[in-house]
């Protein structure tokens, strides 16, 4: 077995749709974009990670940029192979004489079909993985922002991703009741990209959208703290010309209600069906947010308006989930949860 142990690279991989984050030695040493780009031709792999992203909507017609996984699974499985398989080269730098074998744990979301489980199993395992390990989102959010998990208590995560949202009741290492719903980060940006065309006559692109989300982007229409407008450049859709406009965060609010509509929704709809002794655990610790979309200005503060209930936004939520599935990576004997 100590042999074994020399031989064997253990890694714990957060598979996420807009990032992928990997935890080596309690270490995150891979945090990059889930993204690559592909020679057309020859179907070789010329970018992986953020030097893809800087390709994408750039590229000519011999390249094309894939974003191998779609609301939290994978939807391109070569992709996906590729992607994984680049990454895990990061982790030694590149180099290493010696390719070991690996165990890996990898998160997938709580409403994933048997299917969809295979593909990501299949996927580590082309890519060198000799023994995976799958663990839900939201229990690796609870582990990784601190939660005991194994406690008879009840505590309510929510994961805004960029694919999916996941909303969990967990109690006893076990999720008690879930809603897995595919409205979430990606969901943010369209809204953005069509109100920008319908309102503004202007055309952008997702990454553009994406910087509007982060740098103005607001779930309340009024903030204490309101950032400063935004100038945003984009192609006049009357005259085709490059132009620029200023946006404010109130438009963005508006833009992200019906959206956000939909995961209060979800979130009610999880408390509905909760058990009442959990519910009553609930309202003692409140809900806690992780994830990117955690981020959202003045998120907490209208989830915890609908809901009536105290929000924790967990500190650095973009790596909570990673953080959980290393501690689970660590206990693997211990945590029946996990999935062999």
């Amino acid at each position: 077995m100590g042999l074994f142990n020399f031989f064997t690279q253990e890694i714990a991989i957060d598979l996420g749709t807009a990032n992928t984050l990997i935890i080596h030695n309690d270490k995150v040493v891979v945090d990059e974009p889930s993204i690559v780009a592909l020679d057309r031709k020859s179907g070789k792999m010329i970018a992986i990670g953020r030097q893809a992203m800087q390709m994408d909507g750039k590229t000519h017609e011999n390249i094309k940029t894939v974003r191998p996984l779609k609301d939290g699974v994978i939807a391109d499985f070569d992709a996906a192979e590729h992607m994984i398989r680049g990454f895990i080269k990061m982790i030694n730098g590149g180099k290493g004489w010696l390719f070991p074998s690996l165990r890996m744990v990898i998160c997938i979301p709580s409403g994933i079909t048997e299917v969809e489980k295979r593909a990501v199993r299949d996927s580590a395992e082309i890519a060198g993985a000799k023994e995976v390990y799958l663990i839900h989102e939201p229990m690796a959010a609870a582990i990784g922002i601190g939660i005991d998990v194994e406690e008879p208590m009840g505590n309510m995560i929510i994961d805004i991703g960029g694919g999916t949202t996941e909303i969990a009741v967990i109690a006893l290492g076990g999720i008690v009741c879930d809603q897995s719903i595919r409205v979430a980060g990606d969901n943010f940006d369209s809204d953005i990209v069509n109100y920008m065309r319908r309102q503004h006559n202007i055309l952008i692109g997702d990454r553009t959208a994406e910087k509007i989300k982060i740098e103005v982007g607001s779930a309340l229409a009024e903030l204490q703290e309101p950032p400063a407008d935004f100038a945003v450049q984009g192609r006049d859709l009357m005259t085709g010309v490059p132009k620029q406009i200023m946006v404010s965060y109130t438009e963005i609010a508006h833009c992200l209600d019906k959206s956000i509509s939909k995961i209060e929704e979800a979130i009610l709809k999880a408390l509905e069906i909760t058990p009442p002794e959990l519910s009553a655990d609930i309202f003692q610790t409140g809900i806690y947010l992780t994830g990117g979309g955690a981020l959202l200005r003045g998120l907490d503060k209208r989830i915890a308006a609908k809901t009536k209930l105290p929000v924790h936004v967990a500190e650095d939520p973009l790596r909570a989930v990673v953080r959980g599935t290393g501690i689970a990576l660590k206990n693997i004997e211990n945590f029946r949860f996990l999935m062999p």
